[in-house]
């Protein structure tokens, strides 16, 4: 505990906490060890409030289970997954429901025979047709009691009516914190997903030439033609659901059976999965459809390799064009005998699409990289300040917006204290030391969203900014800023930031308007001697509508410890600093909501 009675803590903080800065040259945690413990009975034990849409499933590993090693088959893994997944969405939607994506999948460990595999679906959030539900894997040794978690995994669920009509969906009320937490969330997973394509090209568009470089490497390499696999199945009624369309699950199943052939013929072993992609079902398949399933070796890196696999189904009438029905992309590794992945050969793609593929291949590596590093990580696991390129924009705006909108639905807030319009809370967590300030103002909320979200106009009502420029318009959403600030108590010179804003709109009625700020590095703006250089991990702003022309508006920060060497106030008695920075940010948004109606009044 960092400390005990009235909370402690400096000026600086209580500063920099209405401007959203916060400098640290505090060590990381060190990264949890790969394999995680869960507390014995995890999955046993019933919840007092349990969600309603959440589904348990405990299946013993048998060995019809299981591939030559006497391991679970992953295929047989999607299918338990895609069935506990599809049983939460229908529960949640009263109607047949199909699946429509499934997120990155990334597998921790293998499961033996004998062991149970437990799985908890549920669903995170519901939108108009679609929802997304929540699906944790975790394997339990009946003979040790010991419980491990096996992935973390998000698919998203359509409802549909008659004749596959869509069905409107009911809102979902999350009850308990780590239901609140999943529910803001997935807004910003729906947001990711959907510009998931577009990030894959602009990735291709500013690398191909390194790519085409690399292309040309490599006498003696494996022809990415002798890794070539098709197959077909015949869908049967054991493999669809109720409403006589394949199970999702069915499908990824044989879709992982054909992509290890592939990779077999490529290491001459047996290979291991490691992660799926995240991938789109773009139409359903039916009882009696034939399903070709293809797969070859799209790139071998040193350690791993990436398969494509594609499925397309077709009925009886061989006249009739296939229909593409899903594409999805699996990275393979190989392991010796102390579970250590080998050295894979080289392969030598086909010209024309096997180039483009090889080329496609290499983006998505560093794209999965990134998503994975920025987003699958703990938040105290991500550095203050990450690199920003163009082909992780996309995930670190992701993780600014959700780590924001995890600190909001935390629990425990505790008043700190209340003065006139003003309340300030604190909450001790870990390693953090979080505030939230929040005051009710009359200006609608979407103009209080557009005024506190403009970096460049902070320096009007917050006299700790000296200045804030603009460098670069990533999109309208996000905005990179480099901020010069005030000098800190015994230090000789300003303190300067690299810093990047996501602003959010609600996504739906309920939700606020958020502002999010963290530190990214630039090659463009290094660490400069006449400046200290500081960082932000979490702070910014939620404004929640109130009436048409009220809105509360709160900020929030975490405080990192390396700040306790500054221990000089009390933070109950909410500092005049904290009032007068918040009584300028109310005078300010009045101010420019008054000359926003004289402007239009003259209009």
């Amino acid at each position: 505990k960092w400390f005990k009675g009235n909370i402690i803590v400096p000026e600086d903080i209580l500063s920099f906490c209405c401007n959203g800065l916060q400098g640290s040259t505090s060590p990381r945690r060190a990264r949890e060890p790969e394999e995680r413990e869960e507390a014995p009975g995890a999955m046993a034990s019933p919840s007092a409030a349990q969600n309603p849409t959440e589904v348990q499933m405990s299946q013993l590993v048998l060995p019809c289970h299981t591939n030559h090693r006497g391991e679970l088959s992953t295929g047989q893994l999607l299918k338990w997954i895609d069935t506990a997944a599809c049983l939460s969405a229908e529960r949640h939607a009263g109607c047949p429901c199909v699946t429509a994506s499934m997120d990155d999948i990334y597998f921790e460990h293998t499961i033996s025979v004998g062991q149970v595999v437990n799985i908890k679906a549920k669903v995170n959030r519901a939108f108009n047709s679609s929802m997304e539900v929540g699906i944790q894997v975790s394997y339990e040794d009946l003979c040790s009691g010991k419980h491990c978690s096996i992935c973390k995994a998000y698919a998203t669920f359509v409802a549909q009516g008659p004749l596959g009509s869509k069905v409107r969906l009911e809102p979902l009320t999350p009850q308990t914190e780590e239901e609140k937490i999943e529910y803001s969330i997935a807004a910003e997973r729906r947001r990711m997903r959907l510009v998931h394509k577009d990030t894959l090209k602009d990735l291709l568009t500013s690398s191909s030439q390194e790519t085409e470089r690399e292309t040309r490497d490599g006498s003696g390499a494996v022809p990415a033609e002798r890794t070539r696999v098709e197959s077909v199945e015949l869908v049967l009624p054991p493999h669809a659901n109720h409403q006589g369309n394949t199970f999702g699950g069915q499908i990824m199943a044989w879709m992982e059976n054909v992509a290890t052939i592939a990779a077999s013929r490529l290491c001459h072993a047996h290979p291991t999965l490691r992660a799926i992609e995240m991938f789109h079902f773009r139409g359903p398949s039916q009882v009696g459809d034939r399903l070709v399933l293809k797969a070859i070796v799209n790139n071998a890196f040193k350690n791993s390799m990436e398969v494509g696999v594609c499925a397309e189904a077709y009925g009886q009438e061989m006249s009739i064009s296939r229909r593409h029905i899903n594409s999805a992309f699996m990275t393979f590794v190989v392991l010796d005998q102390e579970g250590h992945p080998r050295t894979l050969p080289m392969l030598a793609p086909e010209p024309g699409d096997g180039e483009r593929r090889y080329r496609e291949a290499s983006a998505r590596k560093k794209i999965r990289l990134d998503r994975k590093y920025v987003v699958s990580c703990k938040q105290t696991e991500v550095p203050l300040s990450v690199p920003w390129d163009q082909s992780n924009k996309v995930y670190l705006s992701y993780n600014n917006v959700s780590a924001l909108k995890m600190l909001v639905a935390k629990a425990n807030w505790t008043l700190a204290r209340e003065k006139e319009k003003v309340r300030m809370y604190t909450l001790e967590e870990d390693r953090f030391l979080s505030f939230r300030i929040e005051m009710s103002v009359r200006v609608a909320a979407g103009r209080a969203f557009s005024l506190l979200s403009n970096l460049r106009r902070r320096h009007e009502w917050d006299s700790h900014y000296v200045s804030a420029e603009l460098v670069q318009k990533v999109d309208d959403d996000d905005m990179i800023y480099h901020v010069v600030s005030q000098k800190l108590r015994n230090e000789n010179k300003p303190q300067d930031f690299v810093i990047l804003a996501s602003r959010r709109k609600p996504c739906s009625k309920g939700d606020p308007y958020v502002v999010a700020f963290r530190s990214v590095t630039l090659p463009t703006h290094p660490a400069r001697a006449e400046f200290t250089r500081g960082e932000t991990l979490c702070s910014g702003f939620c404004i929640w509508p109130e009436s048409e022309e009220m809105s509360k508006v709160a900020y929030y920060n975490q405080a990192m410890p390396g700040y306790l060497n500054y221990v000089t106030t009390n933070v109950a008695g909410l500092s005049s600093d904290i009032c007068s920075t918040f009584e300028a940010c109310e005078k300010f948004l009045l101010k420019n909501k008054e000359d926003l109606i004289s402007r239009l009044q003259d209009f």
